[in-house]
């Protein structure tokens, strides 16, 4: 799994946990849809890390918490 792959993947997990949209999300973040869905949907490259520090706290979650899932720590997975 790519980076980016794996950081969509658990921007639409944070969504769907809350119960929200992603535009929903979006404004929680304090950041224009346009933000995440150029990401989620390939017209910009891998956020910042201040854009998805952003969005942890729109979803009231830490940077570690972001990157807990098993999918960003397991070493049999291939970022690029």
């Amino acid at each position: 799994m790519k980076l980016d792959d794996a950081i969509k993947k658990r921007i639409l997990e944070l969504a769907e946990n809350q119960g929200i949209s992603l535009t929903a999300l979006c404004l929680n973040s304090n950041l224009t849809p346009s933000t995440i869905f150029g990401f989620m949907y390939g017209d910009s490259k891998c956020p910042k890390v201040i854009t998805i520090k952003k969005i942890c706290a729109g979803a009231g979650i830490t940077l570690q918490e972001f990157f807990s899932p098993k999918y960003f720590n397991d070493n049999t997975e291939v970022f690029e």
